[in-house]
């Protein structure tokens, strides 16, 4: 298997497995449950899956379909695929869950073996944005579509109360991207020489990460020194606070910080999707 800095190729195969598995057993009532995706029902996120099915499977074929034209900022491009995406929801409303889960299930393994086509260290034909990069390798690429998939299902969970996937096995590698985004996010922070930032996810499925000031700006690091800040927070307001679905006044009551707490700011608006 080529090496690759965060594996998740082979976790599209399970995680899509278990996805089915948790549509076929829903109720009627289950598909229209409020999710903390905002103003999405559970219909409407497993809708949104099945866009991303789509959305990859047209890549595979090269088609661009309706490109956006000129894009010129971040915040550009989030507009545009929060059109996408609204614009896709809305059209769902007329196809049935059952229908919904047919497509899911029928499209699943073609998007996954594109995947396993690429060439895990050349340049994705989409960046990771929300990590700062102008360009993502596909191994990056792929790791932040895992990310997609296995925060959607664990919305719909959440909205069902369904057991989470939250072994080690599938939540690491998940948290493990998310975690990209830290430099990014503490670009503007400004701190003394030296400081480092130490975020912890707490439990058998989560782990350390360091960033530290070096020469004006924030790098990952794996040095054995004090930190000057320490952050703590469980997997389940990890994922939650990461992806947009936990205002700052919730996580404040759930995260434990120690240090300089000024330094902790930055990790309120972290965000490991594009929104």
């Amino acid at each position: 298997m080529i090496q690759v800095p965060i594996s998740t190729l082979h976790l599209f195969e399970p995680l899509e497995k278990k996805l089915i598995e948790l549509l076929k057993s829903l109720s009627s009532e289950d598909w229209n449950k409020p999710t903390v995706a905002k103003l999405w029902t559970v219909k409407d996120v497993a809708a949104h899956l099945l866009d991303g099915n789509m959305r990859t499977l047209a890549s595979a074929h090269d088609y661009t379909g309706d490109p956006p034209g000129e894009i010129n900022s971040y915040q550009e491009l989030v507009s545009y695929l929060n059109k996408l995406n609204a614009d896709w929801v809305k059209a769902m409303k007329r196809v049935s869950p059952e229908t919904i889960t047919k497509l899911l299930e029928v499209t699943q393994q073609e998007f996954i073996d594109y995947y396993y086509s690429l060439d895990l260290h050349a340049p994705a034909r989409f960046s990771v944005a929300w990590a700062g990069e102008q360009t993502s390798a596909n191994w990056f690429h792929i790791a932040r579509e895992y990310t997609e998939r296995w925060h959607h299902q664990q919305q719909i969970r959440d909205a069902v109360n369904k057991p989470g996937i939250m072994s080690r096995e599938f939540f690491f590698p998940l948290i493990q991207t998310f975690m990209m985004a830290l430099p990014h996010t503490y670009r503007n922070t400004k701190a003394s020489e030296g400081s480092i930032t130490l975020v912890c996810i707490t439990g058998e499925a989560g782990g350390e990460w360091k960033i530290k000031m070096q020469n004006g700006s924030w790098q990952f690091s794996d040095e054995d020194y004090k930190p000057t800040t320490t952050i703590e927070l469980d997997p389940e307001t990890s994922w939650k606070l990461f992806t947009k679905a936990l205002d700052k006044t919730t996580a404040e009551k759930k995260i434990k910080i120690s240090g300089d707490k000024e330094l902790a700011e930055p990790i309120f608006s972290m965000t490991a999707i594009m929104g």
